[in-house]
């Protein structure tokens, strides 16, 4: 008992030591998975304890928690603060393009600056998607659900005449296509063959700002063939 309290002790007076945890976590969980990765590796990356992990985080679960939360709480403030000014907008489509801007700047946020986290914690959370972990599939909602509504309702205010579930397919498109600029910048500069940076975050912005206006404004999709087999059967009868 004494030695757990040593260490908790220690832990406690090391205020660095809980920062070098929660990198070493989002390294290595944007690296290798959610799944493969124990609190013993954690602790090892961070120059640590095991013991040290527990103390600050109970669990990998919570240390999870706590990586999301670091980044999406001054992101989603950020992002709701440029919401409430886009729409504010009067022209609709000035207004569409402001909302959609307002959605992806934040999230271009240099990896210093926790608003957003940049590559590596975009990384994280695609791996984390992919992955279909139930705990990250919890804090995924938790942390980002109420935010996403509010962007789908005002893009949808801005298109009442798109259906709002598509809206919202139009949007799972848009954050697909923004953790793919991210993680691998690259490829842009690759296929191109050098004509565009795939790391020049201004016009990666421009470029996905102006793609994902243009996908929200596209027509509805006709409705699926069934229905309208079904409506054509019910007139002949």
């Amino acid at each position: 008992m004494a030695s757990k309290s040593t260490s908790n002790d220690l832990a406690a007076r090391k205020p660095n030591l809980r920062e070098a945890i929660l990198c070493a976590a989002e390294e290595l969980f944007a690296t290798n998975g959610f799944n493969a990765v124990s609190v013993r590796d954690i602790a090892q990356a961070a120059g640590a304890n095991p013991g040290s992990v527990t103390y600050h985080f109970k669990t990998k679960d919570g240390l999870l928690l706590e990586i999301y939360n670091r980044h999406c709480g001054p992101m989603n403030r950020r992002r709701s603060e440029l919401l409430a000014a886009a729409r504010r907008v009067r022209d609709l489509q000035d207004r569409l393009e402001a909302i959609v801007r307002a959605y992806v700047l934040p999230a271009f946020s240099s990896g210093s600056d926790l608003a957003g986290g940049g590559a590596r914690f975009t990384r994280l959370r695609a791996v984390m998607s992919a992955e279909g972990n139930e705990v990250a599939r919890r804090i995924i909602a938790q942390t980002f659900d109420d935010t996403s509504h509010a962007f789908i309702d005002a893009i949808h205010e801005s298109l009442p005449h798109i259906p709002r579930t598509e809206i919202v397919w139009r949007s799972h498109f848009l954050l697909g296509a923004l953790y793919y600029t991210l993680v691998t910048p690259e490829r842009v500069s690759r296929l191109s063959r050098g004509g565009a940076d795939g790391a020049d975050a201004g016009n990666a912005i421009e470029q996905l700002v102006r793609a994902s206006v243009a996908s929200f404004q596209a027509p509805p999709l006709d409705p699926p063939a069934p229905s309208r087999r079904r409506s054509m059967a019910q007139s002949k009868t």
